[in-house]
């Protein structure tokens, strides 16, 4: 289990880490690497934090209890990790890793079951395209700010009643933006298979959905501060690498 860091210490290790990745912006995920492999262990702290977010919404759509999400993701880092070497650079790094992640969620709930931008309507491409206030726009008021908030919720507890062979795929395309090839790449099924299941988990949440849900996607799952540090810290203390 991912084990809890002191308010003081996740405070100094994220201004810290803000500063290591102000200092180095214009790396790649491939360049990272390269110096992680050459001895720079540290950066591999830039790469948590750069992918926290995707990866924690892949594995949550498929584990909802997430504490189990946390365990997984803590899981797939080490793993990444202790593979880099395996990493042959014909996809994405991001897409190897979440594909990583992916496959510890399925099998942590394969054991499980031993043992007991966003527009829904919008059937041409990522919601994402579509959603959220621009670059541009007005500050909102508060009160948007907090219908935006209960639309989120709505969402993501419409995302959760899906089937479970649905909520991924429609994470990954939906939520993250990710392309058809990127989304089955990263699930391991066939591009047709991607778009059959969105298509299907649309049509699903359509039947669940208030129409008005301008916004939302951008709120959904979120992966917070905290969260962040302390999953950073935990794979840096198996890794041997102190806190800066």
């Amino acid at each position: 289990m991912i084990r809890p860091v002191a308010s003081d210490a996740r405070t100094n290790a994220r201004d810290e880490a803000s500063a290591l990745a102000d200092a180095l912006p214009a790396l790649s995920d491939e360049e990272l690497l390269d110096r992680i492999r050459a001895g720079e262990v540290g950066l591999y702290e830039i790469l948590m934090r750069r992918h926290n977010q995707r990866l924690f919404r892949a594995v949550r759509a498929i584990l909802r209890d997430e504490g189990d999400v946390e365990d997984v993701l803590q899981e797939a880092y080490l793993a990444a990790f202790r593979n880099l070497s395996d990493f042959e650079r014909r996809a994405r790094f991001s897409t190897w890793l979440t594909r990583i992640a992916v496959n510890r969620a399925l099998d942590r709930r394969r054991r499980r079951a031993r043992v007991v931008q966003l527009n829904p309507w919008d059937e041409d491409g990522p919601a994402s395209r579509g959603i959220g206030p621009g670059r541009d726009a007005p500050p909102e008021d508060p009160e948007r700010q907090s219908a935006r908030r209960e639309l989120a919720h709505l969402l993501q507890d419409a995302i959760d009643q899906l089937p479970a062979v649905f909520r991924p795929v429609y994470v990954l395309r939906e939520v993250e933006g990710l392309s058809v090839r990127e989304t089955s790449e990263s699930l391991g099924i066939e591009p047709n298979t991607v778009k059959t299941r969105l298509h299907r988990a649309r049509g699903l949440l359509r039947k669940q959905l208030i129409r008005d849900l301008d916004g939302a996607s951008a709120d959904v799952f979120p992966f917070g501060a905290m969260r962040c540090d302390r999953l950073v810290s935990a794979v840096l203390s198996v890794l041997g690498r102190p806190r800066r």
